[in-house]
């Protein structure tokens, strides 16, 4: 081939959180999903080692040199950063043009940034022929640096895990991390995007030093308590005894920690109980709504119309503070993102897709 005339495009999903909102950053354990709204790079290598990235999606345009280190020039400067990484550990470099395009909402908690910089990481690996191209987990891991280690910034790996592996994934974030991929029963959804903006970075910060300081708090009257441990009367009894924002985090994580549990075990059986599957969902959301307090009220409009027009559950989706919400609904899903609509919201009839692939 000429390589000089070499296209390349790949693509990786967004993600739902099915449950473990904030809990991939605790060490704690999650359950998410791959949508088939997805982020495509296509490109055409060039002869030097000039980068040019057009994203009309968001009106952007980005060049630099991949010849040495890129200095940042804005927050979250992926595309760069992706380049800094790759370089450091001597991936061989050559230069692209390339278009990003995507179905994804945008800053909505739907994880169009991880999937961006999984796909990145993907095309860089493929340009270069790195056998890692084809490891998902590879992919995963070097999206985490790009998007998260190298900002210093508070988040998970649950949505660059999620993205790179498609699917349904049950990630065990303990020391080390333990990877399932799940059964897939799961039928249609309707994600819808509220509109509303959210402060993702913010708000994880603020949740993660509270249930911390709060874990700590209880531990010095419970020697050995973690956020892995059994929530005892004996336990429940100390968290009561914390300020407002330390008790309701520190309550609301192990609550979604059981959640989780749930879950698992519901995917473990057959037949797959899609009724209890959207009731867990629900429950779910209460402790996200009532607790870690990440709701909105457009969003609980869009969730109450959701469950009126035959959803069999509903939660909100990702970080929260605005962002998407979605529906469990395997019967008339068009019903439902009509309905999602008409209470304001931007609805999205999507399937359970796969991970991080090639497209040519």
């Amino acid at each position: 081939m000429d390589m000089k005339n070499e296209e390349l495009r790949v693509s990786s999903p967004g993600r739902i959180c099915l449950f473990g909102e904030h809990q991939d950053y605790l060490g704690l354990a999650i359950i998410a999903a791959a949508v088939n709204l997805r982020i495509t790079i296509g490109g055409k290598r060039r002869s030097d080692k000039i980068f040019t990235i057009d994203l009309p999606d968001i009106r952007e345009r980005e060049e630099f040199s991949g010849d040495q280190e890129i200095p940042y020039t804005k927050k979250r400067d992926y595309l760069k950063s992706a380049v800094n990484i790759h370089r450091r550990q001597g991936l061989p470099l050559t230069g692209w043009d390339c278009l990003v395009r995507g179905t994804i909402p945008i800053n909505a908690g739907t994880s169009s940034s991880s999937a961006l910089v999984v796909a990145w990481n993907k095309f860089l690996l493929e340009a270069a022929g790195d056998r890692r191209a084809r490891v998902p987990e590879e992919i995963a891991e070097l999206g985490y640096l790009t998007e998260v280690a190298e900002f210093k910034e508070p988040g998970g790996k649950m949505d660059h895990y999620t993205s790179a592996l498609g699917g349904a994934v049950w990630i065990q974030f303990d020391e080390p991390m333990k990877l399932t991929k799940l059964d897939n029963p799961l039928q249609t959804f309707v994600l819808a995007n509220s509109l509303e903006k959210k402060d993702t970075t913010g708000t994880l910060g603020f949740i993660k030093s509270h249930v911390l300081n709060g874990t700590a708090r209880v531990r010095e009257k419970i020697p050995g308590f973690s956020l892995k441990s059994p929530l005892t009367a004996g336990v429940l009894k100390e968290i009561d005894r914390l300020d407002s924002d330390h008790k309701r985090l520190l309550k609301g994580s192990l609550l979604t920690r059981d959640l989780t549990r749930e879950g698992v075990a519901l995917f473990q059986k057959r037949p797959f109980d899609h009724q209890k599957f959207g009731a867990l969902l629900t429950a779910q959301h209460d402790v996200l709504r009532d607790l870690v307090q990440i709701s909105t009220p457009k969003i609980e409009r869009m969730i109450r119309s959701a469950l009126d027009a035959g959803a069999f559950g509903a939660k909100i989706n990702g970080s929260g503070g605005g962002g998407c919400m979605f529906a469990y609904a395997p019967n008339e899903p068009q019903k439902v993102a009509e309905a999602v609509k008409r209470a304001g919201g931007q609805p999205y009839i999507v399937h359970i897709d796969e991970g991080a692939r090639r497209e040519v």
